[in-house]
């Protein structure tokens, strides 16, 4: 029976942040955080006591875990923000803030309304970035299905129409793919 990989096996999220450029000091929000806080607890790691993370989702239940293992690591740096970034206004953190945001997984959130992209615009600081990961398609797995899983042109393509410009494409993991963008300044 194969083994299905799971933590850094399948995506190294410090890899991941570094490489969208997050450092010390720095503010970043991870939009649809998640039960683990896969991302947001390495990240509060690299921008040390003087940057601030945010874990931001819809399910209270998802942030209470996060919360849990932040609290069990001793972590003083993360925000638990329950919000709806689906939603105009619906993230509750200071407007023009964040040096960078990911998305991690919800690519089919971003292709259903511009509201996320835009959401993210809002709150970004000038020449801020933005971390997109999510599963590539074509690729047989047991953990996600084919019909969940969107092509990294289309985010591409969405990205683009809204202000930012494409820093980077990449595989981030064996079933990932991975862009970063800037936005765009006038």
């Amino acid at each position: 029976m194969p083994t299905i990989p799971s933590g850094r096996s399948l995506l190294d999220s410090d890899v991941l942040l570094r490489r969208a450029g997050l450092t010390i000091d720095m503010h970043y929000a991870d939009f649809g955080a998640g039960m683990l806080g896969h991302f947001v607890l390495p990240a509060c790691e690299i921008v040390g006591p003087g940057g601030e993370v945010y874990a931001v989702d819809i399910l209270k239940e998802a942030l209470q875990s996060v919360e849990s293992r932040a609290q069990m690591e001793n972590v003083t740096n993360l925000h638990i923000v329950w919000g709806d970034f689906e939603r105009s206004g619906g993230v509750k953190i200071p407007a023009g803030s964040l040096h960078i945001i990911s998305f991690v997984n919800v690519a089919r959130v971003l292709m259903k309304s511009s509201v996320p992209i835009e959401e993210a615009k809002r709150l970004l600081r000038e020449n801020g970035r933005v971390l997109v990961v999510d599963w590539k398609p074509g690729i047989g797995s047991i953990i996600v299905d084919e019909q969940r899983r969107v092509r990294s042109d289309a985010v591409h393509k969405l990205f683009v129409e809204h202000g930012f410009h494409l820093l980077e494409a990449f595989d981030a993991g064996p079933q990932h793919w991975g862009l970063i963008f800037k936005l765009s300044t006038a």
